[in-house]
């Protein structure tokens, strides 16, 4: 059989769909290089502390980041630079001060978009009524089981502010 008898057909291909998810340390060790290549230290500086802790944190425990965990370490990293930030300005630093908010600016790309208070105080509405809880005393009561549900999704500072003026109606 030569290959001129051979019957030609065409054969459609579909597409390959290929989804890539990366995880959030990925995503970070890639925007790493591009900041390498970029020659830009101040993402770099950012970059490289936001995937130390990750690395602190996955050889501390089980050996691998959960995306709940690697939330909280945005967050917690985001925050520490805007307290910074708010202690250079109040101390007169303000070149220090740039910097913490350039860092800070680096890292709030990697936080979850962030509940308004609108929705915030939904949750803290249903929240009370759920647990039937009224007067002040009830904070620590409605706190907890609050901040296990929103950790990550709303600032803990003002989840606190609206469970008080709940509360306090």
């Amino acid at each position: 059989m030569t290959l001129s008898n051979v019957k030609k057909t065409k054969i459609n291909y579909l597409p390959l769909q290929k989804t890539i998810i990366m995880s959030l340390i990925e995503q970070i060790s890639n925007d790493i290089k591009t900041a390498m290549k970029a020659r830009d230290k101040e993402t770099l500086t950012a970059l490289r502390d936001v995937k130390s802790k990750m690395l602190l944190e996955a050889t501390s425990g089980t050996g691998e980041v959960t995306e709940e965990s690697e939330i909280k370490i945005i967050v917690k990293l985001y925050k520490q630079r805007m307290d910074t930030h708010a202690l250079y300005i109040k101390e007169g630093r303000e070149d220090l001060a740039a910097d913490e908010l350039r860092e800070a600016k680096v890292i709030k790309k990697y936080m979850p978009e962030m509940m308004s208070e609108v929705d915030v105080r939904k949750v803290v509405q249903e929240k009370i009524a759920a647990l039937g809880a009224s007067g002040p005393a009830a904070i620590g009561k409605v706190m907890g089981p609050i901040m296990g549900q929103l950790s990550g999704k709303a600032d803990g500072g003002m989840i606190s502010k609206i469970v008080k003026e709940e509360l306090n109606k």
